[in-house]
Protein backbone atom coordinates (compact mmCIF):
# COMPACT_ATOMS: atom_id res chain seq x y z
CA UNK A 1 0.00 0.00 0.00
CA UNK A 2 1.22 3.12 -0.91
CA UNK A 3 2.19 5.82 1.40
CA UNK A 4 0.40 8.86 2.31
CA UNK A 5 3.69 11.09 2.75
CA UNK A 6 7.31 11.08 2.42
CA UNK A 7 9.78 12.72 4.94
CA UNK A 8 13.03 13.99 3.84
CA UNK A 9 15.56 14.33 6.73
CA UNK A 10 15.82 12.66 10.35
CA UNK A 11 17.35 14.96 12.69
CA UNK A 12 15.71 15.29 16.11
CA UNK A 13 12.93 17.35 14.26
CA UNK A 14 12.94 15.68 11.16
CA UNK A 15 12.15 12.08 12.70
CA UNK A 16 10.00 13.46 15.47
CA UNK A 17 7.28 14.68 12.84
CA UNK A 18 7.58 11.33 11.32
CA UNK A 19 6.71 9.59 14.74
CA UNK A 20 4.16 11.75 15.13
CA UNK A 21 2.44 11.42 11.43
CA UNK A 22 2.37 7.90 12.04
CA UNK A 23 1.05 8.38 15.26
CA UNK A 24 -2.47 10.00 13.83
CA UNK A 25 -2.54 6.37 11.20
CA UNK A 26 -0.78 8.13 8.07
CA UNK A 27 1.71 5.90 6.72
CA UNK A 28 4.61 7.42 6.71
CA UNK A 29 7.86 6.48 3.73
CA UNK A 30 11.19 8.05 5.41
CA UNK A 31 14.86 8.72 3.82
CA UNK A 32 18.06 10.11 4.72
CA UNK A 33 21.08 10.87 3.45
CA UNK A 34 22.24 8.09 6.00
CA UNK A 35 20.99 4.96 5.45
CA UNK A 36 21.54 3.95 9.14
CA UNK A 37 18.68 6.53 9.97
CA UNK A 38 16.20 5.38 8.60
CA UNK A 39 17.05 1.98 9.34
CA UNK A 40 17.00 2.52 12.52
CA UNK A 41 13.81 4.59 13.13
CA UNK A 42 12.04 1.93 10.86
CA UNK A 43 13.27 -1.08 13.05
CA UNK A 44 12.11 1.02 16.39
CA UNK A 45 8.52 2.07 15.13
CA UNK A 46 5.83 0.56 17.13
CA UNK A 47 3.43 -1.57 16.01
CA UNK A 48 0.59 0.84 15.15
CA UNK A 49 3.32 3.30 13.23
CA UNK A 50 3.20 2.68 9.85
CA UNK A 51 6.87 3.45 8.92
CA UNK A 52 8.46 2.67 5.11
CA UNK A 53 12.71 3.42 5.09
CA UNK A 54 13.74 4.50 2.16
CA UNK A 55 17.71 4.44 0.48
CA UNK A 56 17.03 6.97 -2.21
CA UNK A 57 14.67 9.46 -3.88
CA UNK A 58 13.45 7.33 -6.18
CA UNK A 59 12.46 4.63 -4.09
CA UNK A 60 10.81 7.58 -1.64
CA UNK A 61 8.63 8.48 -4.73
CA UNK A 62 7.96 5.57 -5.91
CA UNK A 63 6.40 4.62 -2.52
CA UNK A 64 4.07 7.81 -2.57
CA UNK A 65 0.66 7.42 -2.96
CA UNK A 66 -0.67 10.72 -5.99
CA UNK A 67 -0.59 13.35 -5.62
CA UNK A 68 2.79 13.15 -4.36
CA UNK A 69 3.63 15.13 -0.83
CA UNK A 70 7.43 15.27 0.37
CA UNK A 71 8.22 17.12 3.55
CA UNK A 72 11.73 18.32 4.12
CA UNK A 73 13.15 18.67 7.46
CA UNK A 74 16.84 19.33 6.54
CA UNK A 75 19.24 22.38 7.04
CA UNK A 76 18.23 25.57 5.50
CA UNK A 77 20.06 27.01 2.85
CA UNK A 78 21.84 25.34 -0.30
CA UNK A 79 20.70 22.15 1.44
CA UNK A 80 17.20 22.54 0.92
CA UNK A 81 17.85 23.75 -2.84
CA UNK A 82 20.35 20.27 -3.39
CA UNK A 83 17.25 18.29 -1.86
CA UNK A 84 14.77 19.87 -4.19
CA UNK A 85 17.01 19.15 -7.24
CA UNK A 86 17.55 15.22 -5.84
CA UNK A 87 13.55 14.93 -6.13
CA UNK A 88 12.41 16.87 -9.05
CA UNK A 89 13.22 13.80 -11.62
CA UNK A 90 11.05 11.71 -9.78
CA UNK A 91 7.90 14.05 -9.27
CA UNK A 92 5.63 15.13 -11.88
CA UNK A 93 3.02 18.07 -12.01
CA UNK A 94 0.60 18.17 -9.43
CA UNK A 95 3.01 17.07 -6.31
CA UNK A 96 3.67 19.00 -3.67
CA UNK A 97 6.93 19.77 -1.92
CA UNK A 98 6.90 20.82 1.54
CA UNK A 99 9.75 22.70 3.68
CA UNK A 100 8.95 22.45 7.01
CA UNK A 101 12.86 24.05 8.18
CA UNK A 102 13.71 27.66 9.35
CA UNK A 103 14.62 28.76 6.10
CA UNK A 104 14.90 32.67 5.00
CA UNK A 105 11.44 33.67 3.29
CA UNK A 106 12.84 35.25 0.69
CA UNK A 107 14.24 32.05 -0.77
CA UNK A 108 10.54 30.10 -0.02
CA UNK A 109 9.37 32.85 -2.13
CA UNK A 110 12.28 32.23 -5.14
CA UNK A 111 11.50 28.52 -4.82
CA UNK A 112 7.40 28.63 -4.88
CA UNK A 113 7.89 30.82 -8.01
CA UNK A 114 10.42 28.38 -9.54
CA UNK A 115 8.82 25.13 -8.79
CA UNK A 116 5.34 26.59 -9.84
CA UNK A 117 6.78 27.43 -13.30
CA UNK A 118 7.24 23.14 -13.32
CA UNK A 119 3.57 22.36 -12.21
CA UNK A 120 4.97 21.29 -8.35
CA UNK A 121 3.32 22.84 -5.55
CA UNK A 122 5.78 24.04 -2.79
CA UNK A 123 4.75 24.84 0.82
CA UNK A 124 6.86 26.68 3.07
CA UNK A 125 5.53 25.59 6.45
CA UNK A 126 7.03 27.23 9.71
CA UNK A 127 7.43 24.67 12.31
CA UNK A 128 7.60 26.06 16.10
CA UNK A 129 8.06 23.90 19.58
CA UNK A 130 11.42 22.16 19.24
CA UNK A 131 11.95 18.66 19.37
CA UNK A 132 9.43 18.05 21.67
CA UNK A 133 6.96 20.20 19.51
CA UNK A 134 7.75 17.69 16.97
CA UNK A 135 6.67 14.85 18.44
CA UNK A 136 3.75 15.64 20.41
CA UNK A 137 2.38 18.91 19.03
CA UNK A 138 3.96 21.59 17.11
CA UNK A 139 2.80 24.70 16.38
CA UNK A 140 2.53 25.14 12.29
CA UNK A 141 2.68 28.14 10.12
CA UNK A 142 1.97 26.92 6.04
CA UNK A 143 2.30 29.42 3.13
CA UNK A 144 2.56 28.70 -0.42
CA UNK A 145 0.92 27.20 -2.75
CA UNK A 146 -2.52 27.72 -1.59
CA UNK A 147 -4.17 24.68 -3.80
CA UNK A 148 -1.59 22.76 -2.19
CA UNK A 149 -3.19 23.74 1.01
CA UNK A 150 -6.64 21.64 1.37
CA UNK A 151 -4.65 18.44 0.28
CA UNK A 152 -2.42 18.18 2.97
CA UNK A 153 -4.36 20.30 5.99
CA UNK A 154 -5.70 16.95 7.60
CA UNK A 155 -2.53 15.44 7.74
CA UNK A 156 -1.17 19.01 9.65
CA UNK A 157 -3.93 20.04 11.66
CA UNK A 158 -4.14 16.22 13.15
CA UNK A 159 -0.55 16.96 14.44
CA UNK A 160 -0.02 19.91 15.52
CA UNK A 161 -0.56 21.13 18.91
CA UNK A 162 -4.23 22.05 20.48
CA UNK A 163 -4.97 25.32 22.21
CA UNK A 164 -7.02 24.95 25.57
CA UNK A 165 -10.31 25.46 23.04
CA UNK A 166 -9.07 22.48 21.48
CA UNK A 167 -8.60 24.31 17.85
CA UNK A 168 -5.24 23.18 16.21
CA UNK A 169 -2.33 25.49 15.87
CA UNK A 170 -2.32 25.09 12.72
CA UNK A 171 -3.99 27.79 9.61
CA UNK A 172 -3.36 29.15 6.40
CA UNK A 173 -0.82 31.52 6.53
CA UNK A 174 -0.42 32.98 3.19
CA UNK A 175 0.70 32.53 -0.56
CA UNK A 176 4.55 32.33 -1.79
CA UNK A 177 6.88 33.05 1.37
CA UNK A 178 4.20 33.93 3.94
CA UNK A 179 4.59 30.98 6.25
CA UNK A 180 8.31 31.15 6.50
CA UNK A 181 7.82 34.96 7.01
CA UNK A 182 5.70 34.23 10.34
CA UNK A 183 7.84 31.84 11.42
CA UNK A 184 10.72 34.37 11.29
CA UNK A 185 9.09 36.73 13.22
CA UNK A 186 7.92 34.35 15.52
CA UNK A 187 11.48 33.94 16.22
CA UNK A 188 12.27 37.41 16.17
CA UNK A 189 9.63 37.81 19.31
CA UNK A 190 11.18 34.62 20.95
CA UNK A 191 14.14 36.85 20.95
CA UNK A 192 13.22 39.72 22.36
CA UNK A 193 11.50 37.56 25.10
CA UNK A 194 14.63 35.76 25.88
CA UNK A 195 16.47 39.01 26.57
CA UNK A 196 14.17 40.32 28.67
CA UNK A 197 13.86 37.42 31.25
CA UNK A 198 17.70 37.32 30.67
CA UNK A 199 17.65 41.12 31.98
CA UNK A 200 15.34 40.70 34.29
CA UNK A 201 16.88 37.40 36.16
CA UNK A 202 20.77 39.48 36.25
CA UNK A 203 18.73 42.73 37.79
CA UNK A 204 17.57 40.46 40.85
CA UNK A 205 20.26 38.30 40.77
CA UNK A 206 23.25 40.55 40.52
CA UNK A 207 21.79 43.57 41.54
CA UNK A 208 19.00 42.41 44.37
CA UNK A 209 21.18 39.81 45.49
CA UNK A 210 17.91 37.13 45.22
CA UNK A 211 19.40 33.67 45.42
CA UNK A 212 18.85 31.33 42.82
CA UNK A 213 15.76 29.13 44.80
CA UNK A 214 14.10 32.38 45.81
CA UNK A 215 14.68 33.43 41.47
CA UNK A 216 12.85 29.71 40.42
CA UNK A 217 10.17 30.39 43.05
CA UNK A 218 9.86 33.56 41.66
CA UNK A 219 9.92 32.82 37.83
CA UNK A 220 7.37 29.92 39.07
CA UNK A 221 5.06 32.47 40.89
CA UNK A 222 4.88 34.89 37.34
CA UNK A 223 4.05 32.31 35.24
CA UNK A 224 0.89 31.62 37.04
CA UNK A 225 -0.18 35.09 36.46
CA UNK A 226 -0.05 37.73 33.71
CA UNK A 227 3.52 36.64 33.00
CA UNK A 228 2.57 33.19 32.00
CA UNK A 229 4.22 31.57 29.63
CA UNK A 230 6.51 28.44 28.42
CA UNK A 231 9.71 30.72 28.13
CA UNK A 232 9.06 32.04 31.59
CA UNK A 233 8.19 28.78 32.96
CA UNK A 234 11.11 27.17 31.94
CA UNK A 235 13.36 29.78 33.17
CA UNK A 236 11.99 28.28 36.88
CA UNK A 237 13.11 24.69 35.79
CA UNK A 238 16.57 26.10 34.85
CA UNK A 239 17.62 27.92 37.48
CA UNK A 240 16.43 24.95 39.88
CA UNK A 241 19.11 22.64 38.79
CA UNK A 242 22.51 22.74 40.94
CA UNK A 243 25.79 21.94 39.47
CA UNK A 244 28.23 20.00 41.01
CA UNK A 245 30.70 22.27 42.24
CA UNK A 246 28.10 23.55 44.91
CA UNK A 247 27.00 26.03 42.05
CA UNK A 248 24.22 26.56 39.88
CA UNK A 249 24.06 25.07 36.92
CA UNK A 250 23.54 28.23 35.09
CA UNK A 251 26.22 30.17 36.34
CA UNK A 252 28.70 27.61 34.51
CA UNK A 253 27.41 28.03 31.12
CA UNK A 254 29.62 30.51 29.09
CA UNK A 255 27.87 33.21 28.21
CA UNK A 256 28.12 33.35 24.93
CA UNK A 257 24.50 33.06 22.78
CA UNK A 258 24.18 31.47 19.79
CA UNK A 259 22.25 32.74 17.35
CA UNK A 260 20.76 30.75 14.11
CA UNK A 261 19.93 33.92 12.20
CA UNK A 262 16.37 34.22 12.28
CA UNK A 263 15.82 36.43 14.58
CA UNK A 264 18.68 38.36 12.36
CA UNK A 265 16.54 38.29 9.05
CA UNK A 266 13.49 40.29 11.05
CA UNK A 267 15.75 42.90 12.41
CA UNK A 268 17.74 43.55 8.97
CA UNK A 269 13.72 43.31 7.32
CA UNK A 270 12.26 45.50 10.18
CA UNK A 271 15.17 48.05 8.36
CA UNK A 272 14.07 47.29 4.92
CA UNK A 273 9.98 48.07 5.31
CA UNK A 274 10.86 50.66 8.06
CA UNK A 275 9.00 49.60 10.99
CA UNK A 276 10.67 50.60 14.26
CA UNK A 277 11.63 47.70 15.54
CA UNK A 278 13.52 48.31 18.32
CA UNK A 279 13.38 45.66 21.25
CA UNK A 280 14.23 42.94 19.01
CA UNK A 281 16.81 44.52 16.50
CA UNK A 282 18.76 45.15 20.47
CA UNK A 283 17.79 41.66 21.43
CA UNK A 284 20.01 40.29 18.41
CA UNK A 285 23.01 43.13 19.28
CA UNK A 286 22.74 42.01 22.70
CA UNK A 287 23.19 38.33 21.60
CA UNK A 288 26.38 39.68 19.45
CA UNK A 289 28.28 41.48 21.54
CA UNK A 290 27.66 38.83 24.34
CA UNK A 291 30.14 36.64 21.81
CA UNK A 292 32.78 38.92 22.32
CA UNK A 293 33.47 37.35 25.62
CA UNK A 294 37.61 37.85 25.45
CA UNK A 295 37.07 41.69 24.31
CA UNK A 296 34.69 42.02 27.26
CA UNK A 297 36.74 40.26 29.75
CA UNK A 298 39.51 42.76 28.46
CA UNK A 299 36.79 45.98 29.14
CA UNK A 300 35.85 44.97 32.65
CA UNK A 301 39.73 44.67 33.65
CA UNK A 302 40.35 48.34 31.59
CA UNK A 303 36.77 50.08 32.42
CA UNK A 304 36.00 48.21 35.44
CA UNK A 305 32.74 45.88 35.97
CA UNK A 306 31.46 45.80 39.12
CA UNK A 307 27.68 46.11 39.97
CA UNK A 308 26.60 48.98 41.83
CA UNK A 309 25.18 47.83 45.21
CA UNK A 310 21.23 48.12 46.24
CA UNK A 311 19.75 49.32 49.79
CA UNK A 312 16.10 49.78 48.56
CA UNK A 313 13.42 47.83 49.25
CA UNK A 314 13.73 44.10 47.61
CA UNK A 315 10.19 43.24 47.07
CA UNK A 316 9.15 46.47 45.92
CA UNK A 317 12.37 46.06 43.42
CA UNK A 318 10.84 42.37 42.35
CA UNK A 319 7.52 43.78 41.53
CA UNK A 320 8.70 46.91 39.46
CA UNK A 321 10.71 44.19 37.92
CA UNK A 322 7.73 42.13 37.33
CA UNK A 323 6.15 45.60 35.61
CA UNK A 324 8.85 46.17 33.26
CA UNK A 325 9.15 42.33 32.23
CA UNK A 326 5.33 42.48 31.60
CA UNK A 327 5.33 45.85 29.84
CA UNK A 328 8.50 45.52 27.71
CA UNK A 329 6.66 41.83 26.54
CA UNK A 330 3.79 43.58 25.41
CA UNK A 331 5.71 45.92 23.76
CA UNK A 332 8.12 43.21 21.96
CA UNK A 333 4.84 41.30 20.57
CA UNK A 334 3.30 44.51 19.33
CA UNK A 335 6.22 45.49 17.57
CA UNK A 336 6.49 41.95 15.61
CA UNK A 337 2.94 42.64 14.53
CA UNK A 338 3.50 45.57 13.33
CA UNK A 339 6.10 44.04 11.16
CA UNK A 340 3.58 41.57 10.07
CA UNK A 341 1.35 44.25 9.08
CA UNK A 342 3.90 46.14 7.04
CA UNK A 343 5.22 43.26 5.31
CA UNK A 344 1.48 41.93 4.58
CA UNK A 345 0.71 45.54 2.65
CA UNK A 346 4.22 45.08 1.03
CA UNK A 347 3.99 41.52 0.05
CA UNK A 348 0.38 41.39 -0.89
CA UNK A 349 -0.61 38.53 1.36
CA UNK A 350 -3.17 39.78 3.14
CA UNK A 351 -2.17 38.21 6.81
CA UNK A 352 -5.24 37.59 8.88
CA UNK A 353 -3.36 38.36 12.53
CA UNK A 354 -5.84 37.32 14.76
CA UNK A 355 -5.34 33.81 13.59
CA UNK A 356 -1.71 34.51 13.70
CA UNK A 357 -2.30 35.12 17.50
CA UNK A 358 -4.07 31.49 17.50
CA UNK A 359 -1.20 29.77 15.81
CA UNK A 360 1.11 30.88 18.76
CA UNK A 361 -1.17 30.02 21.68
CA UNK A 362 0.27 26.21 22.19
CA UNK A 363 3.04 24.10 21.06
CA UNK A 364 5.38 27.23 20.01
CA UNK A 365 8.45 28.87 21.75
CA UNK A 366 6.39 32.15 22.39
CA UNK A 367 3.16 30.70 23.56
CA UNK A 368 2.21 32.73 26.48
CA UNK A 369 -1.28 33.49 28.19
CA UNK A 370 -2.24 37.08 26.24
CA UNK A 371 -2.29 35.43 22.75
CA UNK A 372 -5.87 34.79 23.21
CA UNK A 373 -5.68 38.80 24.14
CA UNK A 374 -3.83 39.49 21.15
CA UNK A 375 -6.84 37.68 18.82
CA UNK A 376 -9.36 39.34 21.19
CA UNK A 377 -8.14 42.41 19.79
CA UNK A 378 -8.29 41.87 16.48
CA UNK A 379 -11.43 40.34 16.06
CA UNK A 380 -12.67 43.48 18.10
CA UNK A 381 -10.93 45.55 15.56
CA UNK A 382 -9.51 43.56 12.47
CA UNK A 383 -7.90 46.44 11.27
CA UNK A 384 -6.27 47.50 14.59
CA UNK A 385 -2.71 50.07 13.54
CA UNK A 386 -0.93 48.59 16.87
CA UNK A 387 -1.63 46.34 19.84
CA UNK A 388 -1.19 49.40 22.24
CA UNK A 389 -4.51 50.69 20.94
CA UNK A 390 -6.50 48.24 22.15
CA UNK A 391 -7.98 48.92 25.36
CA UNK A 392 -6.77 45.60 27.14
CA UNK A 393 -2.95 46.65 26.47
CA UNK A 394 -3.48 50.09 26.63
CA UNK A 395 -4.69 49.70 30.17
CA UNK A 396 -1.88 47.10 30.83
CA UNK A 397 0.61 49.55 29.91
CA UNK A 398 -0.51 52.13 32.21
CA UNK A 399 -0.55 49.73 35.53
CA UNK A 400 3.32 48.65 34.48
CA UNK A 401 4.52 51.97 33.45
CA UNK A 402 5.75 52.96 36.73
CA UNK A 403 7.50 49.55 37.81
CA UNK A 404 8.90 49.64 33.66
CA UNK A 405 10.57 53.27 34.68
CA UNK A 406 11.92 52.24 38.05
CA UNK A 407 13.77 48.70 36.73
CA UNK A 408 14.77 50.57 33.93
CA UNK A 409 16.40 53.15 36.17
CA UNK A 410 17.71 50.60 38.71
CA UNK A 411 19.81 49.03 35.68
CA UNK A 412 20.96 52.40 34.73
CA UNK A 413 21.86 53.07 38.63
CA UNK A 414 23.71 49.49 39.10
CA UNK A 415 25.27 49.90 36.27
CA UNK A 416 23.63 46.47 34.67
CA UNK A 417 22.75 46.45 31.00
CA UNK A 418 18.80 46.34 30.33
CA UNK A 419 19.10 47.36 26.34
CA UNK A 420 16.21 45.44 25.39
CA UNK A 421 13.92 46.83 28.58
CA UNK A 422 15.20 50.37 27.83
CA UNK A 423 15.34 50.31 24.03
CA UNK A 424 11.29 48.51 24.84
CA UNK A 425 10.86 51.53 27.02
CA UNK A 426 12.18 54.17 24.64
CA UNK A 427 9.47 53.14 21.34
CA UNK A 428 6.51 53.61 24.35
CA UNK A 429 7.47 56.66 24.87
CA UNK A 430 8.30 57.59 21.33
CA UNK A 431 5.00 56.14 19.44
CA UNK A 432 2.90 58.50 22.24
CA UNK A 433 4.63 61.03 21.79
CA UNK A 434 2.47 63.82 19.75
CA UNK A 435 5.84 65.97 19.14
CA UNK A 436 9.01 64.10 18.49
CA UNK A 437 12.35 66.14 17.68
CA UNK A 438 12.42 65.34 13.72
CA UNK A 439 11.34 68.67 13.05
CA UNK A 440 14.92 69.77 13.95
CA UNK A 441 16.40 66.45 12.06
CA UNK A 442 14.40 67.67 9.06
CA UNK A 443 15.63 71.34 9.42
CA UNK A 444 19.67 70.15 9.67
CA UNK A 445 18.63 67.94 6.32
CA UNK A 446 18.01 71.02 4.88
CA UNK A 447 20.86 72.90 6.48
CA UNK A 448 23.59 70.58 4.81
CA UNK A 449 21.88 68.80 2.19
CA UNK A 450 18.89 71.02 0.76
CA UNK A 451 16.71 67.83 1.29
CA UNK A 452 13.78 70.32 1.75
CA UNK A 453 10.58 69.95 4.58
CA UNK A 454 6.91 70.00 5.20
CA UNK A 455 5.54 72.86 7.11
CA UNK A 456 2.64 71.95 10.23
CA UNK A 457 0.69 75.12 8.69
CA UNK A 458 0.64 73.93 4.63
CA UNK A 459 1.17 71.01 4.27
CA UNK A 460 0.60 70.84 0.47
CA UNK A 461 3.98 72.18 -0.63
CA UNK A 462 7.65 71.51 0.44
CA UNK A 463 10.38 74.17 1.22
CA UNK A 464 14.05 75.21 1.69
CA UNK A 465 15.89 77.56 4.06
CA UNK A 466 18.53 79.63 3.37
CA UNK A 467 19.91 79.11 6.38
CA UNK A 468 22.88 80.97 6.12
CA UNK A 469 21.24 83.57 3.63
CA UNK A 470 19.07 85.62 6.58
CA UNK A 471 16.72 82.47 6.84
CA UNK A 472 14.95 83.14 3.32
CA UNK A 473 12.40 79.95 2.29
CA UNK A 474 11.89 78.82 -0.54
CA UNK A 475 8.28 77.19 -1.93
CA UNK A 476 8.02 74.45 -4.13
CA UNK A 477 5.26 71.86 -5.33
CA UNK A 478 5.01 68.52 -3.40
Amino acid sequence: MSSDIGLVGLGVMGRNIALNIADHGYRVAVYNRSTAAVDQLVSSAESHQQLTGCHDYAALCDELARPRIVMMMVQAGEVVDKVIDGLLPHLQQGDIIIDGGNSYYKDSQRRYDSLKGRGIRFLGMGVSGGGEGARHGPSLMPGGDPEAWPMVKDIFQSIAARADDGEPCCRWVGNGGAGHYVKMVHNGIEYGDMQLIAEAWQLMYDGLGVDMPQLADTFSAWNAGVLSSYLVEITADILRVPDSNNDWRVNNILDVAGQKGTGRWTAIDSLDLGVPLTLITEAVYARALSSRKEERLQAAKTLGGAHGEYNGDIPDAVAAIHDGLYAAKIISYAQGFMQLRQASEEYGWQLEFGDIALLWRAGCIIRSRFLNDIKAAYDKQPELLNLLLDEFFSQAMRQADRGWRETVKLGIELGIPVPAMSSALGFYDGYRSAVLPANLLQAQRDYFGAHTYKRIDRPDKVFHTRWTEGGNEETFND
